[in-house]
């Protein structure tokens, strides 16, 4: 097998979405030179969406279905999971994904939340946990909760979890950004981060204990504090071009992270995987199915996704 490990991998997601659209354009658009670059893909895919300047080495994974741009289909699922096993297997420098369905992934078999866990399933050993982190510049967002139902949440935010998944968020700190003590801010659960619980009593039952035990431990973080309230300074710091309060905020769940970076940020967010020997980085948007195959796709967040592992 040859050495891909200076190399950004990436694959072009689901062949009936607007993953093989947004990589072309973005790649045209950057213009890296093709010894940085390898595509995992299908040319069938990629003649379909448009035409790539560069030479760059393409990985072709075999796609025998026919592209149906805008429809959910086991077969564009499979595809999907099979370009990233195979970036897994070539052991890259980066992955870079463009957006998979969840739904066509499991329709074919494939029964995982998101690429985060299969990234996780083939590339995590001892003991290792992946975790999605969204940037903006210096704007970060952990998700201590993932792809799940709101309903279990409260369920899912255990001690032990809030701390494992601080300490992997300051090794990635230290160890990536070379930032020594990274300050944190922790969103509580409950309105009011739970008025002494009297409108929930996770904050100081479950979410106090894990921030007293981790500050022990060295690390800088705030105690649980409202999430409506917890953005507002750093959103405006960073409209204004200032620096955020916080290196990184952690979210109890999807949307309570999600809506405020990308409320101000759409475009220019970047979804990574941190926690595995590989950094992967992602849009931060899904395959948009409703567009597919119109060419109006906007590359920017697959090209500030490629540009976070040129630097």
């Amino acid at each position: 097998m040859k050495n891909y490990s200076n190399k950004i991998a990436i694959t072009t997601g689901d062949p009936n979405g607007i993953g093989a659209e947004i990589t072309i354009k973005a790649l045209n658009e950057l213009n890296i030179p093709p010894r940085d670059v390898i595509i995992i893909s299908n040319p069938k895919v990629l003649n379909t969406y448009g035409h790539i300047q560069n030479n760059y080495e393409v990985i072709d994974v075999e796609y025998s279905a026919m592209v149906r741009p805008g429809e959910v289909t086991p077969d564009a699922g499979d595809f999907s999971f099979r370009l990233l096993e195979k970036a897994c297997e070539i052991r890259p420098k980066f992955i870079v994904t463009a957006p998979t369905s969840k739904e066509a992934m499991n329709l074919a078999g494939h029964k995982f939340s998101g690429q985060t866990e299969v990234l996780e399933k083939f590339l995590a050993h001892d003991g290792q946990k992946a975790e999605m982190l969204f940037v903006s510049k210096d704007f970060r967002v952990l998700l201590l909760t993932r792809h799940i139902p709101l309903t279990d949440v409260s369920k899912t935010l255990t001690k032990p979890l809030i701390i494992e998944k601080i300490e992997r968020l300051r090794s990635y700190f230290q160890n990536c950004l070379y930032i020594n003590r990274p300050s944190f801010a922790i969103c509580s659960l409950n309105p009011h981060a739970g008025e002494n619980g009297l409108i929930g009593d996770e904050e100081e039952k479950i979410m106090l204990p894990a921030v007293e035990a981790v500050r022990n431990r060295g690390i800088n973080i705030t105690n649980p504090l409202p999430a409506d309230t917890l953005f507002i300074s750093g959103v405006k710091n960073y409209l204004n071009g200032e620096k955020m309060p916080y290196d990184c905020y952690l979210a109890c769940y999807h949307d309570q992270g999600l809506i405020p970076i990308k409320s101000v940020a759409s475009e220019k967010t970047v979804n990574m995987t941190i926690g595995l020997d590989i950094i992967r980085t992602s849009p931060s948007h899904g395959t948009a199915f409703d567009i597919a195959g119109k060419n109006i796709a906007n590359p920017e967040s697959m090209m500030e996704a490629i540009k976070y592992c040129l630097y």
